[in-house]
């Protein structure tokens, strides 16, 4: 979610350049946006600790001439960095998460169920603090990629048949749709052949699960676990839809301009985390749950029991809000 922000700060100061410094795994998302430089930090590794935040901290000094730092974050480890920052002069702006405002939307009781300021905008003030133009629009942020030979060899050509995929899993149980109902969504879209459905995930026991899907489901084809993150990137570029649980799928499509069907149960677009460019009326959620939300990112266990803001949508509600969104 901080990749449209950097962008269009960069497009609205043409004299910036920016030192994004995040986890390793994410180089490819800086590609092909000029003066964004990508600084991976290894904090299980080379940074990890007091002294290893430190390091990390010499490193990016000895390398860059820092003017002023941006966090993002507002967590231990980057509160951290930006001390050393701050300790030799630098000004420093940091993200408002706005903690009160959550921790009344999610409360179990007396909730105030009202929209947040969105992720993308606190990240916009951020920046605005540092005298920075952001004026956020909805513009996609990458044009669609080609496609690799590699990814070509297992999906084949897109020709005419329209592309959905579809991203199952999420990390707390809360946030994800049972598979069983998925399933029955997934052979509501597949029966005319209309679409082919790519099957997106990660980790040993999400491939094994789409692997099975898939074979159940000739106008379906796994690539969990088949591609670079780079070319995984591509492939969602040339997605003509993607379903999703609030997740990362969610956001990496959106970078793309690609419409997003998002699946919420203990989450809420309220938190501010709807991803980048979507519409909150392409959600599929329980809205007259008193409970919902019960946390802002899922990872609270229903006090309920029984899930009943995931197990109440029903798949077909999926499946015809996909039809209604890709016609």
């Amino acid at each position: 979610m901080t990749v449209p922000v950097m962008k269009q700060v960069l497009d609205e100061n043409p004299q910036v350049r920016i030192i994004f410094v995040t986890n390793k795994n994410w180089g490819a998302l800086c590609a092909g946006i000029p003066r964004l430089e990508f600084f991976p930090a290894d904090v299980k590794g080379e940074h990890k600790g007091v002294p290893g935040l430190y390091r990390l901290f010499r490193s990016i000094s000895r390398q860059y001439r820092i003017d002023a730092v941006a966090d993002l974050h507002n967590v231990l480890r980057s509160r951290i960095v930006r001390t050393f920052f701050r300790l030799t002069g630098k000004p420093v702006a940091i993200i408002d998460k706005g903690r009160a405002g959550k921790k009344a939307l999610t409360r179990k009781e007396n909730k105030v169920l009202q929209p947040q300021t969105s992720t993308i905008e606190r990240y916009a003030i951020v920046f605005r603090q540092l005298g920075l133009r952001c004026t956020m629009g909805t513009q996609p942020v990458f044009a669609p990629r080609p496609l690799p030979e590699r990814v070509l060899a297992v999906t084949g050509a897109k020709n005419t048949r329209q592309w959905i995929g579809l991203a199952p899993f999420a990390t707390y149980r809360e946030k994800m749709y049972p598979l069983a109902k998925m399933e029955m969504a997934l052979a509501a879209l597949v029966k005319d052949g209309t679409y082919r459905v790519l099957l997106f995930g990660g980790g040993k026991a999400e491939v094994e699960q789409l692997n099975e899907l898939a074979a159940r489901y000739p106008q379906a084809i796994s690539v969990a676990g088949r591609f670079t993150l780079e070319e995984e990137l591509a492939l969602i570029s040339q997605l003509d839809l993607m379903i999703s649980m609030d997740s990362a799928n969610m956001h990496l499509a959106s970078l793309y301009g690609v419409p997003v069907v998002s699946i919420w149960g203990a989450t809420h677009p309220y938190a501010g985390f709807m991803g980048y460019g979507q519409s909150e009326q392409y959600a599929v959620q329980i809205t007259d749950l008193t409970c919902r939300p019960c946390s802002v990112f899922g990872n609270k266990p229903c006090f309920r029991g029984d899930h009943a803001c995931m197990e109440w949508i029903k798949p077909e509600q999926i499946a015809e809000k996909v039809i209604s969104l890709i016609r």
